[in-house]
């Protein structure tokens, strides 16, 4: 029998679509943890063992993820409170090793150390140290910002005219989500033991200034592309109803991007999957009628 493969965060659409792809593949036997199990039920159905897991509860993890070998840690979406996410991570680490997870796939950020400017990086750093003292073998992947992102900004700028960000002319890897799922599916089904960072990336880093000609081009309608100082845009966001935590990590990550913090492109989903990752171009033209959408109020 295969080694039993656990993937945490199974209810998110990371999650679910790694989920996927191994069901796809025939790898397993599987194990999916959740905070909510009941709604799991269509995976539970498809041979799946769903289990909860709570990274708030660290007694309860060890039985959550016993009898899997190799698990892949989603970093979890706790960011009401400084140093919540980091501690989930840290007791999840733990109780792997307890529970005797000989291999830890994490989902990591582009350049998490020190000198990024990103608020949410010191959680992923913090974890991949947690990870790097475990003693466990361990695959990070260091995801670059999501390409599904750009649809909703874009569609905002073809009905504005303008692409406002505070990117300055830097440039960021994007990759899809699609992407970043076979590469964690690859990662997490293979068989590496060993210790490795990776970045995962699309296939060539592109600035704002690219983004808005590639999308006036798929879509036949200009966008200018207005750059604006970083305080302006966090500004800007509050003014129109974004929570002041929200819009400091949205530019936060805007200034990552003009600092070149981001500026990282690899062949790594391909080296682990075999298919190149799919580049921005590539993936608006596939999404043309999204962003073509009209804009709500």
């Amino acid at each position: 029998m295969s080694q039993p493969l656990l993937v945490t965060g199974a209810g998110g659409q990371l999650g679910r679509r790694v989920v996927d792809l191994l069901l796809a593949q025939g790898a397993g036997p599987l194990i999916a943890t959740t905070r909510h199990p009941e709604a799991l039920g269509e995976l539970r159905a498809r041979g799946v063992e769903v289990r909860r897991a709570d990274f708030d509860a660290p007694a309860s993890l060890a039985e959550a993820f016993a009898g899997a070998a190799r698990m892949l840690l989603i970093s979890t979406d706790a960011l009401d409170r400084p140093g919540r996410r980091i501690a989930q991570h840290r007791s999840a680490i733990q109780a792997a090793a307890k529970a005797g997870v000989r291999h830890v796939v994490y989902t990591s950020l582009t350049n998490p150390g020190p000198g990024s400017p990103i608020t949410i990086a010191p959680d992923h750093q913090a974890t991949e140290d947690a990870l790097a003292e475990s003693g466990l073998g361990a695959t990070v992947l260091r995801n670059n910002l999501y390409a599904d992102f750009l649809v909703a900004s874009l569609r905002r700028a073809l009905s504005t005219g303008q692409l406002v960000a505070a990117a300055s002319d830097g440039k960021a890897g994007y990759v899809t989500r699609e992407d970043c799922a076979r590469a964690a599916a690859a990662a997490l089904s293979g068989e590496f033991d060993g210790e490795r960072v990776l970045d995962i990336t699309g296939p060539t880093a592109v600035s704002q200034g690219e983004i808005a000609r590639i999308a006036s081009e798929l879509t036949g309608k200009p966008i200018a592309y207005v750059r604006v100082p970083r305080e302006a845009l966090e500004q800007g966001m509050q003014q129109a109803g974004v929570p002041a935590k929200a819009a400091t990590l949205l530019a936060s990550f805007e200034e990552a991007i003009a600092r070149g913090t981001l500026d990282v492109a690899t062949n790594a989903v391909e080296e682990l999957t075999g298919r190149p990752a799919e580049d921005v171009r590539s993936f608006l033209a596939r999404h043309k009628g999204a962003l073509l959408a009209p804009v709500g109020p």
